[in-house]
């Protein structure tokens, strides 16, 4: 069974940075992506970045690209997402989501192992 879990949300002012980190347990597949996600209130869990544990390719929400770099460390099962020039409409609970089956990698529907998500708050 694999288990995420995530760590380094908080509240930030806008144009700060934040790093999330997210431990991964229970051996998850190496040829399924990791991803994180997010969802703000009232509105549906949406993509924000993915990567594979092979680290040769990573994958970005528009809305993110340029700001916000995904990383892995395989000799720590941990996965990074490291967020500047935060805006207040990143402001989310962020989660982790590991992979389990062939989808696009921004598909909700590839992933069924999720963290218990971090809150990250930005304020203008």
């Amino acid at each position: 069974q694999v288990q995420l879990t995530e760590s380094g949300g908080g509240w930030v002012q806008a144009g700060g940075s934040l790093r999330l980190a997210c431990v991964a347990s229970g051996r998850p597949f190496s040829v399924y992506p990791m991803g994180w996600f997010r969802q703000a209130p009232g509105k549906e869990r949406e993509f924000v970045a993915a990567t594979y544990w092979s680290g040769a390719a990573t994958y970005y929400a528009d809305s993110v690209k340029g700001r916000f770099t995904i990383s892995r460390d395989k000799a720590k099962d941990t996965v990074y997402l490291q967020m500047n020039r935060l805006k207040s409409e990143d402001t989310a609970v962020y989660y982790c989501a590991a992979g389990s089956r062939t989808a696009p990698v921004s598909s909700l529907s590839g992933y069924d192992y999720w963290g218990q998500g971090t809150q990250v708050t930005v304020s203008s």
